[in-house]
């Protein structure tokens, strides 16, 4: 008997994986039928105040050159004319939003808006949205569970609180996955979010509604909610940026149950926007007082005197080889910052990366919520039960939720082996890059693929999670689109209480690269 070698092993598994990534494109391309994408806005005038960025949106209402009802009856109207192919909408848009924004505009006429209130509003009449697994006071809180079709929240997410201290109004909340743990925005409640490049490509999960909104120019940000990926995997495939705030930086009271004092997380909750400009002052507003000394993100950031490095996979043979388009963008990422700072973005290695799943995995069982008891909404469930439903059509939850429940019955992991290897793991990449170091890796080895492509292939999702089992600030940043037209992405790690470097290199991204691209042809 000829026992295959690991050499020989590495030769064959990225084959497989390529054969099998082309195979499963072919078929669910052809099942899914014909491209169509989201509609460009009826006019030049609206495109162009829909695509606006957020600061800017609030500039402008300040200075009253645009009226905040103008600016919020636009996205109303936006979501009402593409949201039934999005499907990305829970709740809204809530004509009270409208009255809020009509308010806002009163006052300024009567000149009760004094400067001082404006300094304490920096987002004063913005229309945002938020997942629905964020608590929104007297709106839906499903977390896309039939079980939650009636449920309403009864006061707001600390999050949702902050963003409406700080003056913009809520307009709706987006869909997510079954209690936010898949990496697709599928459910059996409000159905499956489609991606505004391509209706048939998936958005991602967690927040793969908001993802959507934002991308499709259905509102001005969002916030997002990351526990292995949630927020960076849909910004990486709607073409948008999406921030994962070092851990802690954020109060995650209201955010799936989240009492605010959970300690040793991996959650974090951050904003997800068109351009990387309006991610420091929403930050802002978001961020815990005891944390604005400790993050300076009005601190200056001289990019040239930043140590620059990169990763090119994970090691994993569990995900797909890194895809040759993907290559050719870090390349040209690691050329430039090479030119920024005068010195070579130098090729780096972490120990355990192989590890990744068997580290998030182990970690996940650490977190306080209960995934069966949160999925049966307090009963619990049982699993091949629920299989059994599902194959007779009866179940209330998809596919993907089934199998998270039958993972939970499979051998743990080895708890010694898991801690040591995130140890030593973290003590590298701390090591590594300091207090001035910056790490470039790869948001996935592929861009987004057709829906239900992660219910055979979803490991890819490890380049991701990787930095909630960190706890590491990380940049999520839009890099134009691949040859088919789908996102192109890469991440920006620092370490912790760093995130203005992720931040500040974003927008030298966005510069060089020029961000997100409309996912419609523009008029």
């Amino acid at each position: 008997m000829v026992v295959p070698t690991k050499s020989t092993l590495s030769t064959v598994i990225p084959f497989i994986h390529i054969i099998l990534d082309r195979f499963l494109e072919f078929v669910l391309g052809w099942l899914l039928g014909v491209f169509r994408c989201v509609p460009v806005p009826p006019n030049k005038k609206q495109e162009e105040l829909l695509s606006t960025g957020a600061v800017q949106l609030a500039r402008l209402i300040r200075e009253r050159k645009l009226k905040s009802y103008e600016v919020v009856k636009a996205y109303y109207d936006r979501i009402v004319a593409v949201n039934r192919e999005l499907n990305a909408i829970v709740d809204g848009p809530f004509l009270e939003a409208l009255d809020e924004a009509r308010a806002i505009d009163e006052r300024f006429e009567k000149g009760e808006i004094t400067e001082a209130e404006l300094k304490t509003k920096p987002f004063l009449g913005v229309p945002f949205t938020t997942k629905d697994s964020t608590e929104v006071a007297g709106k839906l809180h499903t977390l896309g569970l039939v079980s939650r079709r009636n449920e309403r929240a009864s006061k707001d997410a600390e999050c949702v609180r902050l963003m409406k201290e700080s003056g913009a109004i809520i307009l709706a909340t987006s869909n997510v996955p079954e209690v936010n743990k898949w990496i697709e925005t599928r459910n059996m409640l409000i159905g499956q979010t489609n991606n505004p490049y391509d209706y048939r490509r998936s958005v991602g999960g967690s927040s793969g509604g908001e993802a959507a909104l934002i991308s499709a120019c259905c509102t001005a940000f969002g916030l997002g909610t990351d526990i292995g990926g949630s927020t960076r995997i849909p910004a990486f495939n709607c073409g948008i940026f999406g921030h994962k705030p070092t851990t802690g930086a954020v109060n995650m009271r209201g955010c799936t149950f989240r009492s605010g004092d959970e300690e040793n997380t991996m959650v974090s909750a951050g904003p997800m926007t068109r351009y990387a400009d309006d991610l420091i002052p929403i930050m802002k507003v978001l961020i815990e007082p005891n944390m604005e000394k400790k993050l300076r993100l009005d601190e200056p950031v001289d990019l040239k005197n930043l140590r620059y490095f990169y990763i090119p996979c994970n090691n994993m043979i569990q995900c797909n080889p890194i895809g040759s388009e993907e290559q050719m963008l870090m390349f040209k990422v690691c050329r430039h910052f090479t030119n920024v700072s005068g010195s070579e973005v130098k090729l780096a290695t972490l120990p355990n990366l192989n590890m990744t799943g068997k580290m998030w995995r182990y970690w996940m069982t650490q977190e306080p919520a209960n995934f069966n008891k949160l999925l049966g909404n307090g009963a619990t469930l049982n699993p091949f039960f629920e299989l059994f439903k599902k194959l007779l059509g009866r179940s209330e939850f998809t596919m993907a939720a089934i199998y998270s429940l039958i993972d939970a019955l499979l051998p743990e992991e080895k708890e010694q082996q898991i801690r040591e290897a995130t140890r030593h793991c973290k003590e590298a990449l701390i090591s590594m890059l300091g207090e001035d170091g910056i790490l470039f890796f790869h948001s996935s080895p592929r861009t987004a693929p057709f829906h239900y492509y992660p219910l055979i292939k979803f490991t890819d999702f490890s380049y991701f999670s990787i930095f909630n089992v960190l706890q590491v600030p990380v940049t999520q940043v839009p890099m134009g689109l691949d040859s088919r037209g789908i996102p192109m992405g890469i991440q920006v790690v620092a370490s912790e209480m760093n995130d203005r470097l992720c931040l500040n290199v974003a927008k030298e991204l966005e510069r060089t690269f020029g961000g997100w691209v409309r996912p419609y042809k523009s008029q």
